[in-house]
């Protein structure tokens, strides 16, 4: 895979440019929005590549893909767990990882706060909201979060910081933005709800197709893999 430093760079600048450009746009200011660089199917090496252009937050989908980089690549980087999480490999992450995105359950925040206390540790988590309704994807739909949520916020060993969520696949990113609009309006809600422990300061949406609407709508963080690293070889 021929990908050096340097294009990982002009890469993350671009991408940095466009979150400025969408920022202008709606009166954000561009700080207020986190690149998760997506290091999933990619090796140890390009991703120490990427760490060396500054980058220091990095995103992967699947729990043993995770653990066995960690060790390999420096210790100061912020590890989000941003796929699918599966409750037997919680006490894997716990402790470990900088956020998890992927909440998308009851009984996953469960199975989170019981090796949380068991560990003595605090975890930072994102809600997974399914917000188009899709078949194929996880998470709770609005009216569940709202229902749930005060019950939420009793789970020890958990700090709910915000939302995440992921839009169809379109051809016109203008056609998904509703759903983060959505996502932003759900956050509002929440927040005005004032609840112990639940904290509504992350919004975790847009990736490499869709980010700039997301921004536009009010993202905090976005997910972007391709755009940084280039196609991957499955």
């Amino acid at each position: 895979m021929d990908v050096t430093t340097g294009t990982i760079k002009k890469n993350i600048e671009n991408i940095f440019g466009e979150i400025k450009v969408a920022c202008d746009r709606v009166g954000r200011k561009p700080q207020e929005v986190k690149l998760v660089a997506v290091s999933k199917m990619f090796p140890v090496e390009i991703v120490q590549s990427a760490y060396e252009t500054g980058q220091r937050v990095f995103g992967e989908n699947k729990v043993q893909e995770l653990t066995g980089k960690m060790p390999l690549l420096p210790q100061d980087i912020k590890w989000h767990l941003i796929g699918t999480l599966q409750k037997n490999k919680v006490k894997y992450v716990v402790g470990k990882v900088a956020l998890i995105h992927s909440v998308d359950s009851a009984s996953l925040l469960s199975e989170i706060s019981r090796q949380a206390v068991k560990k003595g540790v605090v975890v930072p988590v994102l809600l997974q909201v399914n917000v188009a309704g899709e078949g194929t994807k996880h998470g709770f739909d609005t009216e569940e979060i709202l229902r749930e949520i005060k019950d939420f916020s009793c789970i020890r060993g958990i700090k709910i910081k915000g939302l995440m969520t992921m839009a169809p696949i379109a051809d016109d990113p203008e056609k998904v933005r509703y759903v983060f609009r959505e996502l932003k309006s759900l956050s509002e809600r929440i927040r005005d709800l004032a609840l112990p422990g639940i904290e509504m300061d992350e919004l975790s949406m847009g990736m490499s197709d869709d980010f700039k609407i997301a921004v536009e709508e009010g993202a905090t963080i976005v997910r972007i893999g391709s755009r940084v690293f280039g196609a991957r070889n499955y």
